[in-house]
């Protein structure tokens, strides 16, 4: 299962800094970020939230480095991540923070071998997101990024992640991320045009998703 991308981790009326950077594709600032919250949660190792805040900042710099077709950094942010969410649920086994460790762990896997190592440890992680907070919907969105990325002949694909993303919008309606995720997921099961409504959807809710954006302007208008 691979939760190559990633969802996102606040849902606060204005975007964090951390969203602000992700939306923007700002490589540099969120490497930035990543330095100074594991500078601070070196020095308060006990304290599950300063963990948190590492493992969500590696998980938007893999995403945008994923976005950007550099797998190499991809998994490197990932890899540093992981350890911090594994030390946050040892000391808070809360729901977001599996829903963290399950993103990194599809973040992580580059090839048949590593794949092998993390993709077990991804759906399992998840699956404790699900029962914990059964009513999340960026748990569901994250449910469903694994099944899209996963082969269909192993349980996954883009049909059964559009039921999660689809659960997500009806658990919040302005998950910006639920809608870009069932647009991707709509285009490969070639329904374009309502690809693009969900794309739009999506920019509707945050325009400054630069991601998003690209996603639209590749999608055929028939």
């Amino acid at each position: 299962m691979i939760l190559g991308l990633v969802m996102a981790g606040f849902m606060a009326a204005a975007p964090s800094a951390l969203e602000t950077a992700r939306d923007q594709q700002d490589r540099a600032t969120l490497g930035k970020m990543v330095n100074e919250y594991s500078a601070a949660a070196a020095k308060a190792p006990n304290n599950a939230e300063a963990q948190y805040r590492v493992a969500l900042a590696a998980s938007y710099l893999a995403e945008v480095s994923i976005e950007q077709h550099d797998r190499k950094q991809g998994r490197q942010a990932a890899e540093q991540g992981i350890k911090a969410a594994e030390k946050a649920i040892s000391l808070k086994p809360e729901a977001e923070y599996y829903r963290v460790l399950a993103t990194l762990c599809g973040q992580a896997i580059t090839d048949v071998l590593s794949g092998l190592s993390y993709a077990p440890r991804a759906r399992d992680a998840v699956d404790r997101a699900v029962e914990k907070a059964p009513k999340s919907s960026s748990v569901y969105v994250a449910r469903g990024v694994g099944s899209y990325y996963l082969p269909e002949q192993l349980g996954g694909g883009a049909k059964q992640a559009i039921a999660d993303f689809q659960k997500a919008i009806e658990l919040d309606p302005k998950n910006a991320e639920a809608y870009l995720w069932l647009g991707l997921s709509l285009r490969k099961e070639n329904r374009d045009a309502e690809a693009r409504q969900a794309f739009a959807k999506s920019l509707e809710l945050n325009p400054n998703r630069v991601w998003a954006k690209e996603q639209l302007e590749k999608t055929p208008v028939k």
